[in-house]
């Protein structure tokens, strides 16, 4: 009776992880390409599509927070959250090796695992999987405190 709901919801869900993983990809990718441009050390290149694709969210919320806009902030803190489940799991393949293949690679090419060499310089490679746990762990934390914030003020009786 309820299929064609589902379906719909469904779709809007599949629709939504589309258009946020696509909007990251992007982000992610030009924080490398900015070390394309300028001469940055490799280790930098590396590490900073997810300083882009973490900090970008970050910084829309640290506007919004500047403007008073509290739903602003808010929407943005989980995205930025959301950015973090996301690394999670991107740190999370990095014992697989030091290559991302095409199916995996948001650009569909093959390309190098930032987190293989960045745990490898670091020489936590070992525990990716604590790392990543760690990660997704603060990420849901900070999209539960997001939605619950929004919650809480969408209906509380204040002006």
């Amino acid at each position: 009776m309820f299929s064609w709901w589902r379906n719909i919801f469904k779709m809007f869900f599949q629709f939504y992880f589309f258009v946020s993983n696509q909007t990251l990809g992007m982000v992610h990718e030009a924080g490398h390409g900015v070390c394309y441009i300028l001469p940055c050390p490799r280790f930098m290149m590396v590490i900073n599509g997810t300083l882009f694709q973490v900090g970008f969210p970050l910084g829309i919320a640290y506007y919004y927070k500047n403007k008073m806009n509290a739903f602003g902030t808010y929407i943005a803190l989980f995205f930025t959250g959301f950015s973090l489940q996301y690394t999670a799991w991107y740190i999370s393949t990095s014992h697989e090796g030091s290559h991302v293949s095409a199916a995996k690679s948001f650009l569909g090419v093959d390309g190098y695992h930032d987190f293989n060499y960045i745990l490898n310089i670091f020489g936590l490679l070992p525990y990716d999987s604590l790392i990543s746990t760690m990660v997704k762990t603060f990420a849901y934390m900070l999209m539960f405190y997001a939605v619950i914030k929004m919650f809480v003020r969408a209906f509380s009786h204040k002006s």
